[in-house]
């Protein structure tokens, strides 16, 4: 059991969310992407086994979960409207008119959701847990990510980093336990959804975290990517459980 610690505070609800759930192309779209069915397996596609473990941290805490609906290729649910890769070479062609409709049907509908989660567990709790779930390719223009777990938060924000410490503590703790790194290779402060949500919500309440598991391990042995989710899920578990917290949003 991993000590306690000071935060997150009693009650603090937890929201999941998960942006690249799938690698599928509305009806509307798909000319799009014709001759790309390789790219839409792959890495670029979508992230392969985050919806997965979502649904494990839905099922453990009873916690609302939002997935994103179409491939990341269409539009990038986790990039600010601001940044150069919200559209990809694929999207991108399309006239500004269409981007529109994309964004009206599948990104502010999809951030408002989260938000709106957000605001109504702050009504009633004095913080809110949101973890984002993804996945990375092992290797990307010949760098290794010889980890299993990246949490990324904001270091300027104590709360998200005295919870990360506290979670991999815990995991550090099992037997045979996974490779855990802090920030890596992605900043928790880097251009996101999780950032942009705390520019909406304090720092003593709003906890925006992003776990990042290995693909490495999700095309590996399955009971062996089961055993990382069930780990990170029951040491999550552990952390909250240092208080008596009730993680229901609802």
């Amino acid at each position: 059991m991993s000590p306690p610690v000071t935060c997150p505070a009693p009650e603090t609800p937890l929201v999941l969310s998960c942006e690249h759930a799938t690698r599928e192309v509305p009806a509307p779209h798909r000319s799009l992407f014709t001759g790309a069915e390789d790219i839409l397996r792959g890495h670029r596609g979508w992230d392969p086994g985050a919806y997965d473990a979502a649904l494990a941290f839905r099922d453990r805490f009873r916690a609302p979960l939002f997935a994103g609906e179409a491939t990341r290729l269409l539009v990038e649910l986790n990039r600010s409207l601001r940044h150069p890769r919200l559209w990809s070479e694929f999207s991108g062609r399309l006239a500004w008119v269409e981007k529109e409709r994309v964004l009206r049907r599948h990104y502010h509908p999809y951030r408002a959701r989260i938000t709106d989660a957000i605001k109504t567990a702050l009504a009633s709790r004095p913080r809110v847990l949101h973890l984002s779930l993804h996945s990375l390719t092992p290797v990307l223009d010949g760098t290794r990510r010889d980890f299993e777990i990246a949490l990324l938060f904001d270091p300027a924000r104590p709360a998200e980093t005295a919870l990360c410490e506290a979670w991999a503590d815990a995991l550090r703790r099992r037997k045979d336990p996974p490779r855990v790194v802090f920030n890596e290779p992605y900043k928790g402060s880097d251009d996101g959804l999780t950032t942009e949500l705390r520019a909406h919500f304090p720092p003593d309440r709003y906890l925006g975290i992003e776990i990042e598991y290995n693909q490495r391990d999700v095309a590996g042995p399955p009971a062996a990517w089961r055993r990382i989710v069930r780990r990170s899920v029951e040491t999550l578990a552990e952390v909250l459980a240092a208080h008596p917290v009730n993680t229901s949003a609802s």
